[in-house]
């Protein structure tokens, strides 16, 4: 007995033993440690939501839209709503659509809708123009799309007058002739009926004022960005300018507008 008890205090006294003995315990914890990880990244948490449907803008979610399934804790991110309680009753952002089995986002689901008004930019006036599928160019006019505003009128010479207006407009919404979003419904065909871009003041009244020139035929489109729109059999090419000074040549001017509105101020107070 004396014998085997030396022989083991000599076998772990041996120095190649005790690094033998050093690197398996390390290969064993390297290989529990990373079975833990491995185990801990896929084993699955259970009762997570997701959509039992493709759900649509501005739609208030309830309890029959939603499933759950159980996910990889590796598929989950910080962003994943882990709750129904934090879905039913809530709503589907604006202008985005929650595909079938898709889980839910914070910031996809919001507590109350957003006021839908359009935001044009600062110092810009909102202006709505009237369009149809022909004129939006088969919905092919998009928002963040850039066009530009061209111009057909007869002049006094009986000459019909062809040209770009304005150039640049960045579109900011598409509407249908109910006020939504043509582009936000992914099941419903919605027809374009305005496009919603903003101008400076001095643009605004400009094309306001070419919009109510109706004897002399006049007409305002938008034309894609990049677009050259040549004239027609028997139409006369003209430039911004000339069509500017048209426009305000049979039009009262600016400056007569507000020195009006300030001596009707004056009279009131």
């Amino acid at each position: 007995m004396n014998n085997i008890i030396i022989s083991v205090k000599r076998f772990l006294q041996n120095k190649n033993t005790v690094t033998i003995i050093g690197v398996l315990g390390v290969i064993l914890i390297l290989f529990f440690g990373y079975r833990f990880q491995i185990n801990k990244m896929v084993s699955p948490v259970s009762g997570i939501p997701v959509a039992a449907q493709t759900i649509q803008p501005r739609t208030k979610i309830t309890s029959d839209m939603i499933k759950y399934i159980d996910v990889a804790p590796i598929v989950l991110q910080d962003n994943v709503i882990r709750s129904s309680g934090a879905i039913i009753n809530k709503y589907s952002a604006v202008n985005t659509v929650i595909p079938e089995g898709s889980m839910f986002y914070k910031g996809v689901v919001v507590d109350e809708l957003a006021n839908n008004a359009v935001k044009v930019g600062e110092g810009l006036v909102p202006y709505i123009m009237t369009v149809n599928m022909e004129t939006s160019y088969a919905k092919s006019i998009y928002p963040e799309d850039y066009v530009d505003l061209y111009m057909k009128a007869v002049n006094e010479e009986g000459t019909l007058m062809v040209g770009r207006l304005v150039e640049n407009i960045k579109i900011t919404a598409v509407r249908d002739s109910s006020g939504n979003d043509v582009y936000e419904n992914t099941t419903e065909s919605r027809t374009p009926a305005y496009l919603i871009f903003g101008l400076n003041q001095e643009l605004n009244i400009l094309v306001k004022k070419a919009s109510y020139m109706g004897e002399f035929s006049t007409v305002v489109f938008p034309v894609p960005h990049g677009t050259v729109v040549e004239p027609a059999k028997g139409e006369t090419k003209v430039s911004s300018q000339t069509l500017k000074d048209f426009i305000n040549a049979n039009s009262v001017p600016n400056d007569e507008i507000e020195s009006s509105n300030k001596t009707e101020e004056k009279v009131k107070s």
